[in-house]
């Protein structure tokens, strides 16, 4: 068996253990959405624009225009919560659609 081989069976070995852990939650949709931990990831200040598609002076305007807007202070540095910025974000596009 040369070094090819060895590769190859390697490879065909991991693919079947991936096949198998994946196939183990195959009929159970509840596991992988407690696998989804994005409710709980916070935006850093400096990446708030990225998340909601707008210009950093934009976001700037954005969160001076409201201080209602859901953020954390840790160690001296703004955050915000992925899940409540989300969701505060499309109360007020529904606030200005009225």
């Amino acid at each position: 068996m040369d070094w090819n081989d060895f590769i190859l069976a390697l490879g065909i070995a991991a693919a079947g253990y991936f096949i198998g852990e994946g196939l183990k939650n195959f009929k159970r949709p509840d596991v992988l959405d407690s696998l989804d931990d994005d409710d709980y990831e916070l935006i850093n200040e400096r990446d708030v624009h990225y998340f909601m598609g707008i210009s950093k002076e934009d976001a700037k305007s954005l969160i001076q225009e409201h201080p209602d807007i859901p953020h954390i202070l840790i160690n001296g540095k703004v955050y915000y919560p992925k899940a409540q910025l989300r969701e505060w974000l499309m109360n007020l596009g529904m606030e200005q659609q009225k």
